[in-house]
């Protein structure tokens, strides 16, 4: 047994997939633009040691409703307001330039891939998968290309069954690209994604806080109010991970978004 792991893990480095699964990432350094993304939310860039890491890939997950758009949408505003370029490979063709702009994002200094991916393919699941792969074969050509300091993989609503198809080499290759850059690599989604190639993912989970309810209950999300800017109301729970971290980093946060008129 040990001597097949030796073999394997020879074999893992011969291919430069070592550090995506065997070996363990420091701690980015908190503060340092050069090391991570800030997302421009106090709360949770203080969980994050600063931002999401630069030279890995990320994840952002959580149910429809979760906060996971308000979050994507401030750290692409965080990126363009320190001069960054952005990419958002969307591969469900659902940006909202509108919110994004009132968000504080820079669309000039934004990217966007339109995808065709579609929620509810019926019989057509064969071009939901190929729709699915040329999302992917885009978001590693900007990753190949560089210059980018934040690049999103917006997978959010994609049918389960159609990213669950996707080789698990593909996560492995798109660390593999980024890895040593300063690029940060975030994919969103209703659920992880990368597995072991993620080096950080932050789990979604939100409620919403109605002060008219008796002892200041939760609410069901649907009664959400939308600001101008971001969603307003919404107690976002955010679960930490940094499955190859040095140290062991399983952390919660909780945060509450406020609309800006």
């Amino acid at each position: 047994m040990a001597l097949a792991r030796a073999d394997l893990e020879s074999l893992l480095r011969t291919r430069r997939l070592d550090r995506t699964l065997t070996t363990a990432i420091a701690p980015p350094v908190p503060g340092d633009d050069a090391t991570v993304a800030a997302t421009g939310i106090t709360a949770l860039d203080a969980h994050l040691h600063g931002g999401f890491p630069r030279g890995q890939l990320s994840e952002l997950v959580g149910p429809r409703s979760s906060g996971r758009t308000s979050i994507a949408r401030r750290l692409m505003a965080a990126a363009t307001a320190r001069g960054e370029l952005v990419a958002l490979v969307d591969a469900l063709d659902m940006f909202d330039v509108e919110s994004a702009a009132a968000a504080g994002v820079d669309l000039a200094r934004v990217l966007w891939i339109r995808g065709h991916v579609v929620t509810n393919p019926g019989m057509c699941r064969d071009l939901n998968q190929r729709a699915l792969e040329q999302a992917i074969r885009a978001c590693a050509l900007v990753l190949q290309a560089g210059n980018f300091g934040l690049v999103l993989f917006d997978a959010a609503d994609a049918p389960p069954d159609a990213l669950r198809r996707l080789p698990f080499t593909t996560w492995l290759r798109l660390q593999r690209m980024i890895e040593g850059t300063q690029t940060a690599c975030v994919l969103v989604g209703d659920e992880p994604m990368a597995r072991s190639s993620a080096g950080l993912t932050m789990r979604l989970g939100g409620a919403i806080h109605d002060s008219r309810r008796s002892g200041g209950g939760q609410a069901p999300a649907s009664n959400a109010r939308f600001g101008a800017r971001l969603f307003d109301g919404i107690d976002i729970t955010a679960r930490i991970v940094r499955a190859r971290a040095q140290a062991h980093d399983d952390r919660t946060s909780a945060v509450r978004t406020v609309a800006h008129g």
